[in-house]
This record gives C-alpha cells, structure tokens and sequence, in this order.
C-alpha cells in the first residue's frame, strides 16, 4: 500500500463513497491530468470519462488556465463583491451574461453549484417579498433531481438516500412531482397534456399559486438517468409559471457550459427562464466557483422595492482568481469552437452507444444528447426482463464499481432511480478518445453480462 493512499485512507474524510471502497488497497490516487486523462501513482493511465464530475469541460493540463490563476493571485489574491467589486468579477459577470439567453443579465457568484441553488431560493423568496408576496415561499421540483447537498438545496433534491438522513433538517416547503421519465401518458399525448406537465399545474393549483415561489428543474436531468425531456416541455413549464406567478429557474450546473453543445442548454431547448444556476464547468474546475444568472427586470425589481437590496453574500462568491480563470476558460473555449465540437460530434458518440447497446442484451437502454449520457441495464433486454433485486443490489453494492476500475477509466456506475452508467466526457473529446471510451466501455458491458448469467 502506497504511503499516500494510507495517508489518505486515516485522515481523508471522503464525499458520497462506501467505507469499503474507500479503504480498498487500489484505490486510486490521482495526481496529474492531460487531455482526457489522468495517471495516477502508481502509473497507471485512466481515461475520464466522467469529465471530473462533469466539470472538466475543457480537458486536465492547461497552461493558460494556470497561469491566468497564478497572474491574478499576483496581482490581487482577494477582494470580496460587498461593496465593491474587481476586474476578473466584472469581467466574468459580462461574459456570462453575454452567453446567457434572453435578458438573463445579472450574474451574482457563489463557490458551488449547491450554493448556487440557495442562492436561486433565496433570490426568489426576495424578489416576491419585494412584490408584496409575502405568502409565496413554496418550491416544485422533480423525483430524482439532484440540486445540492446543502440544506436549502437538499430540501429541493429528490433523490431518497441523500435527503433521508436529514429529513428533521429539511425545510417543509418543497413538493416533489414526476419526472419526464415518470410521465404515464400514452406515446402521442400532446405536451401540454403529459402526465408530468399536468402534475406540475395541478401541484401548483393544490398548493394555492400564491404560495409558490418557484419551479426548479434542470434542462436534462442527471438523477433517473440523463433524461432528455420531450419537444416543448419546457415551453410548457414557461406557459404555467407565468400564468401563476411563479418563477421558473432551470438548474444548469451540468448542462450549461457546453455540455448539451450551446453556453446555456436552456438555449437549446427554446426557453429563456427566469433564473439560471451554473457551477462546474464555467471554470471547468480549475477553480470553484458558481452562480445564478437573474433576469435583469427581477433584479431591478427588488433594488427598486422598500427592500432594496437582494438579502446574501458569501466571503468567497466572485473570488479574484475563480473569477479569473472563469474569464480564460470562457475565453478559451469560445475561441477553441467547443460548442461547435460537441455538436459536431454528438451524433458519432450516440451511435457508437447505440451499437454497443445493440451488441449487449444487458442493455436497457441509451439516454442522452450532446457529450452525456446513461446506460440502463436491464438483465435481458429481447425478452424484457429486469435486474432481479438481488442483480440489482450486487450491481449497485460495488460489482459494477469494480468493472469500471478494472477498465482504469471514471464513467459512473449509478443506482439514483435506475441501475447503470452515467458517461460524460472532456467537451474536447476527439474520434481516438471516444473509440478508447467505447472499448473500454464494451468490456465493462461484457463483464455485466457474465455478472447476470451467473447470478440470475
């Protein structure tokens, strides 16, 4: 055993991992990257296919996102946004605002993605106490969604194991509705009158529409399994919230950046909503940082109210050098044409899933678009058979875990509300790179399979 993982293994308190796999002699200890991959110390290449955690949008090892960290810290190291601001905020305030779509124009910045949904939550209750709303507190979210793990945000997370531990934490004013993927309306039903649009209304109708404050959905939703929503989802989820009162946030701290081939998914999809929560890859994880793009006539709203001014802060929201590197990867990857990259080839990455899929009957199904995805499994796809319970548990307990390792690469076996894989490569990802994913991903399904006919 390596000093390192030892060291690592008696002081290193891990995020969301088994004690098991965290005390396994090969756990893996990371400690360069280049492109789309990383080598670990014990040699050892592994490709990521998981873009971090979905973060790394412009691949490890970049010089230019270094040194414009190290010319900052130089410079000015710290200077908060209370009262003042500094150049590398400004500057990135502009750049997303200028990316974001519509009149989404007004950008305050936090450290993470979960601060970025309380800040969403916050913002909303603000601006509706500013309007006289006292009674509008209540948020609706989806089944399965993940929005954080802070507390605010974890109230607004469906995904039962993380919230069940803490539930005399949580705050009583979020419901929960449907997903697309929960939808029970037959193939052919009109948008507007799908089971899980439907659900949304008519929550907000039981409720009373001047008790809610928000909706909050992503654009595609990584818990359940990347689920894309149906043509005009979204702009029916715009129709209600207007016609309630209600804001309408869509939480892209995944989807935006590139992910989906566009700075915005919500672009993508035809909506301008009235918030938009970002983290991850507006720095590609160079640095932490995160936010929420606002509406600028919301904004104005509240700093125009007997209120006057949006009530949170943080000592490290818009920090110098996150803000700084969040200016060079914007920069960089506007100049690199990365949004034309991914939907140049998004199309390859999905066909090559789908004849991977075609090739193994513990495949499910493929869902996703752009440079996401998920593998479902199923124990026997031509006849319909699911995963057994005990399949399913060994599968999630760690048997699926230890294939992905075996391949040496970072795809994520994934048991939030289905049983599969979640691949979400680097935004540079070229045909050699996906080609190795796809191998590598090949023999985990190959793997899987021998895994099911032994242990029906």
């Amino acid at each position: 055993m390596s000093g390192q993982r030892e060291r690592a293994q008696r002081h290193l308190v891990p995020h969301f991992t088994p004690a098991a796999a965290w005390h396994s002699d090969t756990l893996p200890i990371f400690e360069r990257g280049e492109g789309c991959y990383l080598y670990d110390t014990d040699g050892n290449e592994w490709l990521d296919g998981l873009a971090g955690l979905f973060c790394v949008n412009i691949g490890h090892g970049r010089t230019d996102l270094a040194e414009a960290a190290a010319a900052q810290m130089g410079r000015l190291a710290y200077a908060s946004n209370w009262g003042n601001a500094h150049p590398p905020s400004i500057e990135a305030a502009s750049m997303v605002a200028g990316f974001a779509p519509g009149d989404l124009s007004e950008v305050f910045f936090v450290s993470s993605g979960s601060e970025a949904v309380e800040s969403a939550l916050k913002f909303a209750r603000n601006y509706h106490l500013s309007q006289g709303d006292e009674g509008r507190y209540k948020v609706i979210s989806r089944n399965w969604a993940y929005h954080g793990t802070t507390l605010g945000a974890l109230a607004v997370t469906g995904i039962p194991k993380f919230r069940d531990p803490f539930l005399p934490l949580l705050w009583d004013g979020v419901r929960h509705v449907p997903n697309t993927r929960q939808c029970t309306s037959p193939v052919g039903t009109p948008v507007a009158d799908l089971s899980c649009v439907q659900a949304i209304e008519e929550t907000i109708l039981a409720e009373g529409p001047e008790t809610v404050a928000m909706v909050i959905a992503e654009p595609v939703q990584n818990g359940g399994g990347v689920l894309v929503p149906p043509d005009g989802y979204w702009q029916e989820l715009r129709r209600i919230c207007d016609r309630h009162g209600v804001l309408l946030v869509a939480d892209e701290v995944i989807c935006s950046f590139g992910r989906f081939g566009h700075w915005f998914a919500s672009e993508r999809f035809g909506v301008v909503p009235d918030m938009i929560t970002f983290a991850k890859g507006v720095t590609s994880a160079y640095q932490p940082l995160g936010g929420v793009v606002i509406r600028g006539e919301l904004v104005e709203a509240v700093n125009d109210s007997p209120m006057g001014t949006y009530m949170h802060g943080s000592t490290f929201g818009g920090h110098p050098v996150a803000s700084a590197v969040a200016v060079a990867n914007m920069s960089a990857m506007r100049d690199e044409g990365l949004m034309g990259h991914v939907r140049d080839n998004e199309v390859g990455m999905a066909e090559s899933l789908a004849k991977l899929a075609d090739a193994h009957p513990c495949v499910k199904e493929v869902r996703g678009a752009g440079f996401f995805y998920a593998i479902d499994l199923c124990a026997d796809r031509a006849s319909g058979c699911e995963l057994s319970s005990s399949q399913e548990a060994g599968l999630r307990g760690g048997v699926l875990g230890g294939f992905v390792r075996e391949q040496h690469m970072t795809v994520r076996p994934d048991d939030r509300g289905y049983t599969g894989l979640s691949i979400s490569p680097p935004l540079i990802a070229d045909g050699p790179v996906v080609e190795d994913l796809m191998t590598r991903t090949d023999r985990v399904l190959e793997r899987t399979r021998s895994w099911l006919a032994e242990n029906d």
